[in-house]
């Protein structure tokens, strides 16, 4: 059970983290020179955690097993954070714009999984994408 919380309670925790600093960058900072410190601690942070956790790896052999998904994941990332930075200068609350992107990623997801993966496109899925919508229309009601 523990293996199936912890992740979660990872990414909450971090998310919140993620959400602070990125609403606190300088307006007057450019986003992408705000990255390259970003991405810098990143990269040492993972190396660090990479070479804690795996005693006598070798993380060139792990590099050689990439695939199309890391490069394609670092873009996205940029994207992501990016657009995080540039909300907030255009005066996005920290809490409305994190509720309404989650709405469409949600809504697009399930339709990606029903298109691309097969998944069962249930009453259930179609209930909480109206829910989401009417969520989203009642949260920006008089923004």
């Amino acid at each position: 059970m523990l293996s199936y919380i912890w992740p979660l309670g990872l990414i909450v925790m971090t998310n919140v983290v993620y959400q602070l600093c990125t609403k606190s960058v300088p307006d007057a900072m450019n986003p992408f020179a705000s990255l390259t410190i970003t991405y810098t601690v990143a990269a040492l942070t993972c190396a660090a955690v990479y070479f804690t956790i795996t005693k006598g790896g070798n993380i060139l052999s792990e590099w050689r097993m990439t695939n199309w998904a890391s490069v394609v994941l670092g873009i996205g990332i940029v994207g992501l954070e990016a657009g995080y930075i540039y909300a907030f200068k255009a005066g996005w609350q920290i809490s409305r714009v994190q509720i309404v992107q989650a709405c469409f990623v949600a809504v697009i997801l399930i339709i990606i999984d029903y298109l691309l993966y097969h998944e069962a496109l249930t009453p259930n899925k179609i209930i909480g994408i109206l829910i989401c919508l009417i969520g989203l229309a009642v949260i920006n009601w008089n923004a």
